[in-house]
């Protein structure tokens, strides 16, 4: 994943999931184990293994070290979703915020610069926020 390199458009959904799961410089045993549950799960990722998850990742990261990383990977992004799984990448990026250490500033403002990437229409970004949302509410034991 060099400046020229193009993605795959599983690379790219995978590159903004370690965009967000890095905002906060590390990424956490949960926010791994929530990319690598969506990896094995979803159709998206069909012919992608845990292997492939495990390199595109320690690239991703490499790619983001460098001074312009963030630009590039935005670019990158842009250049290997269709519509479709862009909105796919905001809801998969919502869900390692979520399913990771929750809503750290960080983060927050990482999803913020992925939404404008992508370039989604503010009411779908709400409604993709709001299901993630509502899929990680807890149970108030108290009623």
């Amino acid at each position: 994943m060099r400046n020229r390199d193009a993605l795959t458009p599983a690379e790219a959904l995978v590159l903004t999931m370690v965009l967000v799961a890095a905002a906060d410089g590390g990424m956490s045993d949960r926010e791994i184990g929530v990319m690598s549950g969506l990896v094995q799960t979803l159709p998206a990722f069909q012919d992608f293994t845990s292997e492939s998850l495990a390199d595109v990742t320690d690239r991703a990261v490499r790619l983001l070290l460098d001074d312009d990383g963030l630009a590039i990977a935005g670019r990158l992004i842009r250049s290997a979703l269709t519509a479709k799984l862009r909105e796919t990448a905001y809801a998969l990026a919502c869900e390692v915020v979520a399913g990771g250490r929750g809503t750290r500033r960080e983060a927050l403002d990482m999803l913020e610069f992925v939404r404008g990437e992508l370039g989604l229409d503010p009411l779908i970004a709400a409604a993709i926020e709001r299901g993630v949302r509502a899929r990680y509410q807890r149970v108030d034991p108290a009623g």
